[in-house]
């Protein structure tokens, strides 16, 4: 081929692509959807705008079809979802900045809702109590997706009995909680971004103990603070409360005032392969009234305690701890929390549970502890590592406590003890690996491996 012809080609493909490129930006809205500029809408007008929008998503919705929101900053109030809304925005460029109202966006009944590439700015606006920024209740087929959520003055997401996806937002700078969700029908939260909420990060509720099913998947949590106090209401990265069968999976958390993971009267909860460091109260947390949980395959590194499956008294027992990594704890809770409350532990258990094949190091009280007082019940404790713990495993052996097996491990720098028997908190007994366990028939000791 002649070289003058090969450049010419070449040079005209150059061109070609360039001018692809150089359209116009309005031109993208009109292949999103119905473009919100035939409605009237300046990007950047000084004007709130909430007339002009409202219209927009009202007719967009009643024709089926998406509104689409080109570029800039539009000032609003509270806007409305019908049925079938969806509002698309121009990613990290559509803007809406909140005027005030109970919710920038609201919706009750409505299903089909889809809010998609907006950034939703609340500019720190106080919201009643129980709102969100997004708020929807009794709708199906929601989702909120690669949205930012910033300032809000209420919580970001709220939702009640709804199904849907909550998926690649990033909210920031949450007065109260990121999202909250009650009596969900069928939802996933996941892969979002959460920084800076005053309350908590995600909330996952419900008003009476039942099913619930939410999966909490692969976000990442810091910066989670207990603004209004408390022994545990407040900061944490996910809590979920009298919800049942939620499974929190391979999240990524920092940087919390109380617990990564808090289930309180949640059964059958699975808590599996987060990675959490910087967390101040009790890292992995099942609580009260609840009936299983698996906690496994977790990293966990600064805590007050590693892992926590407690509250017998209340009922709560029968869980799996297994194959978590737990290191580097600190020897005090938040203020706030009981004066006589643990810390400094690995692992803490009471009921019905097996804890197996953990790895626990530079715990500054006790490396694993089953039960308290005589609120112990057919506990294993079998092929776990545990190093530099003042005490390696200690057992609760008061009248009334029930049995526990502790086999198989490897105990190492354990100055007061590789494994003792317990009253509450109290070491009762010297070294039960150096002596005959008489007297304490309900601890099985196997093999284990002190040194």
């Amino acid at each position: 081929m002649n070289p003058d012809r090969r450049r010419l080609l070449s040079v005209s493909a150059a061109a070609l692509a360039g001018a692809a490129l150089s359209r116009p930006a309005e031109a993208a809205p009109q292949q999103l959807g119905r473009d919100a500029a035939h409605y009237g809408l300046r990007p950047g007008s000084p004007d709130d705008q909430t007339r002009q929008l409202q219209r927009a998503i009202d007719d967009s919705a009643a024709a089926g079809v998406p509104l689409a929101l080109p570029p800039g900053q539009y000032r609003t109030g509270a806007l409305r979802l019908p049925n079938g809304a969806q509002v698309i925005g121009i990613r990290g460029k559509s803007r809406l900045q909140f005027t005030g109202g109970p919710s920038l966006f609201e919706s009750q009944g409505a299903d089909g809702l889809s809010l998609t590439g907006l950034i939703l700015d609340g500019c720190a606006i106080p919201l009643p109590q129980r709102r969100g920024l997004v708020h929807c209740l009794q709708s199906h087929a929601v989702r909120v997706t690669d949205c930012e959520i910033v300032a809000s003055g209420g919580s970001g997401i709220w939702l009640e009995n709804v199904a849907g996806e909550i998926r690649g937002n990033s909210l920031r700078n949450i007065a109260v909680t990121a999202v909250v969700s009650f009596d969900a029908l069928g939802l996933t939260v996941a892969a979002n971004v959460i920084r800076n909420a005053n309350d908590n990060g995600i909330e996952i509720l419900r008003t009476a103990i039942g099913d619930d099913g939410t999966m909490v998947l692969d976000n990442r949590i810091d910066g989670i603070r207990a603004g209004p106090g408390g022994s545990g209401q407040y900061g944490n990265a996910i809590n979920a409360f009298r919800a049942g069968n939620v499974i929190v999976r391979g999240n990524r958390i920092s940087d919390c005032d109380y617990s990564a993971v808090r289930g309180n009267s949640a059964s059958n909860i699975q808590i599996t392969g987060n990675s959490i460091s910087n967390v101040r109260e009790v890292a992995l947390y099942s609580e009260f009234s609840f009936e299983g949980a698996v906690i496994a395959g977790n990293t966990v590194e600064g805590a007050a305690v590693g892992v926590s499956v407690c509250n017998f008294n209340e009922g709560g027992r029968l869980a799996v701890v297994q194959g978590n990594i737990i290191r580097n704890l600190v020897p005090k809770r938040p203020i706030g929390t009981a004066p006589d409350d643990d810390a400094g532990v690995g692992i803490y258990v009471e009921a019905d549970s097996a804890v197996s094949g953990n790895v626990v190091e530079n715990a500054p009280s006790f490396g694993i502890v089953a039960g308290w007082g005589k609120y112990l019940r057919d506990v294993a404790i079998n092929g776990n590592v545990i190093r530099n713990a003042p005490v390696g495993i200690g057992v609760s052996v008061i009248a009334g406590a029930g049995t526990a097996s502790v086999t198989g491990n490897m105990i190492s720098g354990a100055a007061r003890g590789a494994i003792v028997g317990l009253d509450h908190a109290r070491i009762v007994t010297t070294d039960l690996t150096r002596r005959e366990s008489a007297g304490f028939a309900q601890i099985n000791l196997g093999a284990n491996t002190v040194r």
